[in-house]
């Protein structure tokens, strides 16, 4: 454990990257669509000031796990970490993460209720979908989507190491096919239906910390095993 604990502490040799560029990204967007909101507040009604900025820092850590394995798993490798290693340090210092943004989406969203939307009514950190009543399963909302997209850049990361760019086109054309494929057969087998209810009986816990955990440990385990043929 002690020398997993020195492989994440490498991670931290750019802290302010690391943890403090999703950060500025998230802060970024929220003025962003505050700003916006605050000028068009004469004609945007209230109950309609709904964002989707949050997903930014989201979207930001998929894009640095990628970069992790582009960047410290070469320079792992050169250190004699071994895959195991360098993959359990990885996954340790993403699930610090993880719990470390939801916590900090989860004050926000609390300091949002409180100043009834910053004084605009704007909701940016509590989306209507994601809510849930138990703080618990209101924190594993926010950090589960954190796992999945970050295991999601790691295994990307991977693919390229592996393959190189022609996998990870192979990867993401075989995604976007897939998904095509399967409306292609919704729209013919009429299940489109089904699929709305499907979503939206679902619960904000079911739809945002429990498929998409699944998922992550998918990816987990599916990047573990194609790392321990990967090249620096």
């Amino acid at each position: 454990m002690s020398l997993v604990w020195r492989v994440v502490r490498i991670q931290f040799v750019n802290w302010l990257m690391a943890l403090g560029f999703p950060v500025l990204i998230l802060a970024l967007a929220f003025l962003g669509n505050v700003g916006v909101f605050a000028v068009i507040s004469d004609v945007a009604p209230p109950e309609g000031r709904i964002t989707g900025g949050m997903v930014s820092i989201y979207l930001t850590l998929l894009i640095a796990h990628l970069q992790t394995m582009t960047q410290f798993f070469p320079f792992a490798l050169g250190l004699s970490v071994t895959r195991r290693v360098f993959f359990a340090a990885t996954s340790m210092f993403i699930l610090g993460q993880a719990l470390l943004y939801s916590v900090l989406l989860y004050g926000m969203r609390l300091i949002e209720e409180a100043t009834n939307g910053w004084g605009l009514h704007v909701r940016f950190f509590g989306l209507p979908f994601m809510e849930t009543s138990n703080p618990v399963l209101q924190l594993l909302v926010y950090l589960v989507p954190f796992l999945f997209l970050s295991f999601l850049g790691v295994y990307t990361g991977i693919v390229l190491k592996r393959w190189g760019a022609f996998g990870v086109w192979t990867l993401w054309i075989g995604i976007a096919a897939a998904a095509i494929a399967l409306a292609v057969l919704a729209t013919w087998r009429g299940w489109w239906p089904a699929v709305g209810r499907f979503f939206t009986e679902q619960s904000a816990f079911s739809l945002f910390a429990g498929y998409p955990f699944i998922l992550a440990v998918l990816l987990a385990g599916l990047g573990y095993l194609t790392l321990r043929r990967a090249t620096a």
